[in-house]
Parts: structure tokens; sequence; C-alpha cells
């Protein structure tokens, strides 16, 4: 009994510390906002800057979402992500130091998101075909993939279709270090699994789909509109990114507002204001991105920040750009390729490792994944300067 008291008044005393060091935070940083942008003003930007990106890009960003779901769905109905998974597989063990199936993974996790691949790891039929290391580097490998189908169709959507192909290139080389550090990572933890045999079964024994019952244009029509229906349900999902994360880095990417009556610098409480924070960094650093991605702006580096956490808030940030005449098909490229990669893993490993009941390897997947979204945003750079 006593062992129990004492253990609930440790996590009382836990909570409590959290909760004053998580108001302390708050205050802190309200209010070197508030100092420098008037707390009426911050409150006003904060507000404007979230309708806005949703009324002018979530919307727009949900559009896609809707058009690329039912275009996937309508590949999985008609066989194309079988065919696909046949003709990729023979790569994978190259590649990727993966079965041949894990193809299909790589397919259906382009086509949605990232936490499709764990739900393909739960299917004891495709399980079979992986050694334990494979089986959670599985977790890096999928991410990689993941929203893949919305950023390139986003990137073709704003007229740059053939820097969205590059750079997914830079994200395939991004994910084979992603996948293979993973593996060398954990190695050490499964010491015998290299004497593990994998299944005999063959790919057809997973069933990816039934096809429906009806003529083809019955088929085609349910399968276009369920498709759509989850492409809704992926798009209110980026809702809380794009505004809270997007929104928070816009904060700190922009300066000052102009007075309409003045017609002088000055904070006026409307969108996208901000302190150039992030600037100022990309700026001490500009030497660097400038040599790793080509970055010729420091303000881009909020693009892979963003990233980080979703890339669909990340996509958020591209109109602004646009019309700031910051990028333009290398930035693009880059941008496709760090964005696919990393594709909000911060917000997605730990669930996914702890879905595999790996948890306490988490720190060494994101490790693996941090690095690896660099070298595809520097591998994206090199292939521009060759395509482009």
């Amino acid at each position: 009994m006593n062992s129990l008291k004492e253990k609930g008044a440790s996590y009382i005393r836990q909570r409590e510390k959290e909760g004053l060091i998580f108001m302390l935070l708050s205050i802190t940083v309200f209010s070197f906002f508030a100092s420098k942008m008037g707390m009426a003003n911050l409150m006003s930007t904060i507000m404007a800057t979230a309708y806005d990106l949703l009324m002018n890009t979530v919307f727009y960003l949900m559009a896609v979402t809707v058009l690329a779901g039912a275009m996937g769905n309508l590949l999985i109905e008609f066989g194309v992500v079988r065919l696909l998974e046949k003709i990729l597989s023979p790569l994978m063990r190259p590649l990727f130091a993966l079965p041949g199936v894990s193809s299909l993974g790589a397919v259906m996790s382009f086509l949605s998101d990232n936490p499709a691949i764990i739900a393909l790891a739960k299917n004891k039929d495709f399980s079979a075909y992986f050694r334990k290391k494979e089986l959670i580097s599985l977790t890096n490998f999928g991410t990689a993939f993941g929203m893949g189908l919305l950023v390139l169709s986003y990137m073709a959507s704003i007229g740059y279709f053939t820097a969205g192909l590059v750079g997914f290139l830079g994200a395939i080389i991004g994910a084979t270090v992603s996948t293979r550090l993973m593996q060398l990572f954990i190695a050490k933890d499964f010491p015998d699994d290299d004497e593990q045999l994998v299944s005999d079964k063959k790919p057809e024994a997973i069933i990816l789909h039934e096809p429906a019952k009806g003529s083809v244009l019955v088929r085609f029509l349910n399968a276009f509109l369920d498709g759509g229906k989850n492409g809704v349900d992926l798009g209110l999902a980026i809702i809380p990114g794009v505004l809270v994360i997007t929104t928070a880095v816009m904060l700190m990417s922009k300066g000052q507002g102009i007075d309409k009556v003045t017609g002088l610098a000055a904070y006026t409480g409307a969108a996208y204001e901000g302190i150039p924070i992030i600037p100022w960094i990309g700026s001490k650093l500009h030497w660097l991105f400038k040599a790793l991605f080509g970055f010729d702006n420091p303000e881009l580096l909020a693009f892979p920040i963003t990233s980080l956490g979703s890339v669909g808030a990340a996509l958020g940030l591209l109109p602004g750009y646009i019309k700031a005449g910051l990028i333009h098909s290398k930035e693009i490229a880059v941008f496709t390729a760090i964005g696919m990669c990393w594709s909000g893993y911060l917000s997605t490993h730990a669930a996914m490792m702890d879905a595999l009941g790996q948890r306490e390897l988490t720190s060494k997947a994101i490790a693996a994944h941090t690095i690896a979204g660099i070298v595809a945003g520097i591998a994206a750079h090199i292939l521009t300067l060759i395509f482009f």
C-alpha cells in the first residue's frame, strides 16, 4: 500500500514539475514575441495566418488528396499495385537489404501515409518473409515513401512535375540510407538474426485486395469514390499540422508588415508577420545549406524544419515562396526529396516503433532517418546540377 502511495506521489510531483516547466516556457515564448510585436498584434497575426492557411492552402491540399486518393484506390482495385510490386521486387534486396515483398510496403506507403507499412508489417503472411532487424527497419523504409503520391501530385499541380521526379530519386537514395543505417544500428541487438531463415512462402500468398464484384464501370466508380473519401480523411488529418506547425514556423520566418497609413514597416496584426528567427539562423549557416542543398535564401530552411513534423504543413509554405519568387525547379527537387523522405517522421516514428513492440529502438530509428533526410536533400541537389 505504501509503495502504491509513493508511486502515486512521485507521479503527481512529476506532473507538477512538467506543468511548471511548460508554463514557464510558454510564458517566455509568448513574452518574447509579444515584446516585439505587441500582444494584440501577435494574437491577431496567429489567427489571421491560421485562417489564411486554412482557406488558401489546406483546401487546395485537400483537393489534391481527394484526387490522389481516388487514383491510388483505382491502382489497387485494378491490380496495378500488384504489378508494380512484382516489377520492383528484384530491386529490394540490392538497394534496401530487404526481401522482395517489401516493395508492396513501399507502394502502399507511397499511396497513403507512413503507418501503412506498419499495417502490413503486423500481417503474419507479410512479416514471415523478414528477419527481425529487417522487419524493424520497415519503419524507416516505409516512412521514406509516406505521402509520396500527395507530394508529387502537389508539385505537379504547381507546375514542377519534372523537378518532383528528380526529388523522388533523391528520396529513394534517402530511403536506402535510412533502411540500411537502421539495420546497422540494431545489428548488435539481434546477434543471431542472420541465422534465422526467412519464410519460403511465395508473394502470391499475400492478399492485398480482393477485386470488388460487378462490372468494370461499377468497380471503377466505387473505387474512385471510395478512394476520394479516403483522400478527404487524409486532407482532414493534415489540417492540424498545417495550421499549428506552419503558423508557428511562419511566426519565426517573416518580419514586419507594412502599415497602410504610413507606408512604413510595422507590426499590424496581419497574416504572416513575425520575427525572422529562422532566416537569422539560416544566414549564420548559409554557407552550409548553400553547399548541401543549394539554398540561396535562408528563409527556405523553414521547409525541411517543418517536414520534420508534417510534410503536409511543409507544402503549405510553398505558395508563399512562389509568390515571393524564392524557389524554382532546383529548390522544388530538394524540397521533394527531403519532404518525402522525412514526411513528418518525428511525429510518427515513436508510435510506429511502439506498434512493432520496439519502443526502446526509437532513438536509433530517428537518428538513422535524420541522416537519411539530409542525404536525400544532398542527392537531389547533385541531381539538379545534372538535369537542370
